[in-house]
């Protein structure tokens, strides 16, 4: 192309230039150009890459949607964990006090803390268990799941366990 318009300015068919010292003549009546079929390729490939990016762009914003969900439903299992951290359990109260039963950590449905715009609100219900591992010394396992749908419809659990002993 620049060739062509330095031929078009010149009004020359022959274009010296000089390389390492010698004179060669760059001839612009025989040059050759690009064909179709390889046009049609090169633009098959720029379609390939420019598909591939948009593609890889869009995995990881799903990817990072999928992440930001998991880490609310996490915070949700983990601030129910601390209800239960919190409960009273006192042995050696007259009488003993013992707050820490599933009966008094229901399972609900909470909406994530994620961003959302109108009425796509994703939804976790907790489940809380609470077992006793022993009776001598006493000690108590709670567990939280946080079960939530993704926004393709794939269901996901976020579990959270830890130890209790009583009050003392």
């Amino acid at each position: 192309m620049v060739l062509n318009l330095l031929c078009f300015w010149t009004k020359q068919r022959e274009i010296p230039m000089r390389m390492s010292g010698q004179i060669y003549r760059l001839s612009l009546a025989g040059g050759r150009a690009f064909t179709l079929v390889e046009v049609l390729v090169s633009l098959a490939l720029l379609g390939l890459l420019a598909g591939g990016i948009i593609a890889g762009y869009v995995q990881s914003a799903r990817f990072a949607d999928w992440q930001a969900h998991s880490l609310a439903a996490h915070a949700l299992a983990l601030q129910r964990i601390e209800q239960c951290r919190a409960a009273k359990w006192d042995t050696r109260a007259s009488p003993p006090v013992d707050l820490l039963t599933a009966a008094n950590f229901p399972a609900v449905t909470e909406p994530l803390n994620v961003p959302e715009a109108g009425t796509n609100a994703t939804l976790a219900t907790l489940y809380t268990t609470i077992s006793n591992l022993s009776f001598n010394p006493l000690l108590r396992m709670v567990q939280v799941d946080c079960v939530w749908q993704f926004t393709d419809g794939r269901w996901f659990t976020n579990t959270v366990v830890t130890y209790r002993a009583p009050d003392e």
